[in-house]
């Protein structure tokens, strides 16, 4: 059974949601930066901490994270940052 989703790995990079890490004072400025990305297909990238082993053992009920999945952890300055530019629809 085919998924209905299934990131491409062919895609690029399109703009980035919000402002930068530097801007909100998340980085020293070394490459491990949080990030928040729109892709040329309109997905959504997200640059963070994996925190799928820790917070992974406990779950909402019905959650689920994939053999190819991980748990991701931003700063919260960051989404509210990037809300702006995040559509809709």
């Amino acid at each position: 059974m085919s998924r209905p989703w299934e990131a491409d790995p062919d895609t690029g990079f399109k703009r980035r949601l919000g402002k930068s890490p530097q801007e909100l004072g998340n980085t020293t400025g070394t490459p491990d930066c949080p990030d928040i990305w729109e892709l040329d297909n309109g997905d959504i990238a997200v640059i963070g901490r994996d925190l799928t082993e820790s917070l992974g053992r406990n779950l909402p009920d019905g959650v689920s994270i994939g053999s190819d999945e991980r748990l991701v952890v931003i700063p919260r300055n960051m989404l509210v940052a990037a809300k702006p530019d995040i559509p809709g629809v």
